[in-house]
């Protein structure tokens, strides 16, 4: 198989899903990927891009997930919306995802070269993906994207540590789960 970013980027998102990010050091991601660190470096230019674009790569992954596991009718409601994302995110199949996205948000935090670009990016993706998800008659899809994203991450945040009744609370308080 002739090795190019196509053939190269399923097999580095598996390591990177299977393994974390560990660092991102191009030794292991080149052994995962059957090829060298050089041919990392050919293929992609540099380091930084590298990251970037298996980043993006997963994060398309992920929407794709989530899209198979949601169907293709979108939710009456934003709180509908919410919840079936919320449902879906706390699947099992789905956790290698969320905890690569605490890496990546830690990276982007300590100022890993490459990291906040990456996560800019996936996170542009996700909200463009939640925007298609809003009810049809939604008044404005993209605020209410917006505000879906702050409230979703928020609890997948609080129920990582533990806090799964503040999260449930506040989605309650927001109308976002029924009373």
């Amino acid at each position: 198989m002739k090795l190019s970013r196509d053939t190269l980027l399923p097999r580095l998102a598996a390591h990177v899903l299977e393994h974390g990010l560990g660092g991102a050091s191009l030794r292991p991601l080149a052994k995962a990927a059957g090829t060298s660190d050089r041919m990392l470096i050919y293929h992609f230019g540099n380091k930084e891009t590298l990251i970037t674009e298996l980043l993006g790569h997963i994060a398309a992954i992920y929407s794709g997930a989530l899209d198979a596991a949601l169907g293709g009718e979108r939710a009456k409601t934003r709180q509908e919306c919410a919840e079936r994302i919320l449902a879906v995110g706390s699947q099992p199949a789905m956790q290698a995802f969320l905890v690569l996205w605490w890496d990546i948000v830690a990276g982007a935090a300590r100022g890993v070269p490459g990291y906040r670009a990456a996560a800019r990016q996936m996170m542009t993706q996700q909200l463009e993906w939640l925007e298609r998800q809003m009810p049809e008659d939604d008044p404005d899809p993209a605020g209410g994207a917006r505000f879906l994203m702050t409230a979703i991450e928020g609890t997948l945040m609080l129920s990582a540590v533990g806090h799964e009744d503040t999260a449930r609370e506040g989605l309650l308080a927001g109308g976002l789960l029924p009373s």
